[in-house]
């Protein structure tokens, strides 16, 4: 696999932009230069922000409408003849109603798309449990021969599409809606290589995509509040995961979070208890996520709130942790 990104390609990452804003300004500037990037959508070019490239790119953009199913078989075909493909969907149809093809015409066929899960989460807020994908990590995780990656923030976001564009393996790339701050100065990004974002010494949160914000939040409370100081990771590839890391993390027998805009069942948290428990680590321990019920009705941060996905959530769990 090719891990090497173009340094000539712009840096486009700013505070405050959605990542799927940051995904289209990526595809856009090497799609000035690599009439091989192709991007097929399933009536989502509007959501997945790709007006601009159509606009730029009308040759390089197919349209198959509300079929994801024909989307996915689409984008392997095209694939297979050595283009680059991005295939846009909502997260909650691609990973469900096109798993199939996901399987058997993407990774067993091994045809490098990169998958692009929109909306992905609750982002959907209101529109309520029929639209949430809860479930694109466990599923996912059982297919071989796929790279899982969810960014945390715009920086991320850039690299992770820029890095899927060279890499001669398929890749799942979800994104939700929120504008995102950039969470670090740290630069390094590679797939299967989870980021410290903030160092501590009394517990770890590792989080993944939108929820490494309310971590990051959390940790910085703990800090002011109760002079806990907490290292936080963002875990952004669910598969390969950084099990290096983790197993330094873990070697100081300091409690573990984990965080994620998920199911508790198949997710970032049950693949790290998988991993270290297997190891023999035994490290205080909790998963952060959503559980087994159909979620309340609200948007994304009250959705959040309620299961306690929050600043104030994240900070109790911490400290019920750590037996304060």
């Amino acid at each position: 696999m090719d891990s090497t990104v173009d340094a000539t390609i712009e840096n486009i990452a700013v505070a405050q932009q959605t990542n799927l804003e940051v995904f289209s300004g990526v595809l856009q500037l090497l799609a000035e230069t690599d009439k091989d990037i192709i991007v097929v959508t399933s009536d989502s070019r509007g959501s997945g922000k790709l007006v601009p490239f159509g606009q730029k790119f009308p040759e390089q953009i197919i349209e198959v409408g509300i079929a994801e199913q024909n989307l996915v078989g689409v984008a392997a075909g095209i694939a297979s003849t050595g283009k680059k493909v991005f295939a846009v969907s909502p997260a909650c149809f691609l990973t469900a109603r096109a798993l199939e093809q996901i399987k058997n015409d993407v990774a067993y066929s091994n045809n490098p798309v990169t998958l692009v899960g929109i909306s992905a989460g609750v982002s959907y807020g209101a529109l309520g449990s029929t639209h949430h994908s809860l479930h694109d990590f466990a599923v996912l995780r059982t297919i071989h021969n796929l790279i899982i990656v969810a960014p945390a923030d715009n920086f991320e976001a850039e690299q992770a599409v820029k890095l899927a564009a060279v890499t001669d393996l398929p890749v799942y790339i979800r994104f939700g809606k929120k504008s995102m701050p950039l969470l670090s100065a740290e630069k390094s990004f590679e797939f299967g290589k989870g980021r410290i974002i903030r160092e501590g010494s009394d517990l770890t949160i590792v989080a993944t995509g939108e929820t490494v914000e309310h971590a990051c939040a959390a940790a910085q409370n703990l800090e002011q509040e109760f002079n806990i100081t907490t290292t936080i990771v963002s875990m952004h590839t669910i598969k390969p995961l950084d099990y290096n890391l983790l197993a330094e993390i873990a070697a100081s027998g300091k409690p573990i979070i984990t965080v994620e805009e998920h199911s508790v069942y198949g997710g970032l948290g049950e693949a790290c208890a998988s991993f270290l428990f297997q190891n023999n680590f035994r490290n205080p321990f909790k998963i952060m996520g959503i559980p087994d019920e159909y979620t309340v009705t609200g948007s994304q941060q009250e959705i959040f709130n309620h299961y306690g996905i929050s600043k104030e959530g994240i900070t109790q769990a911490a400290l019920a942790l750590l037996g304060e």
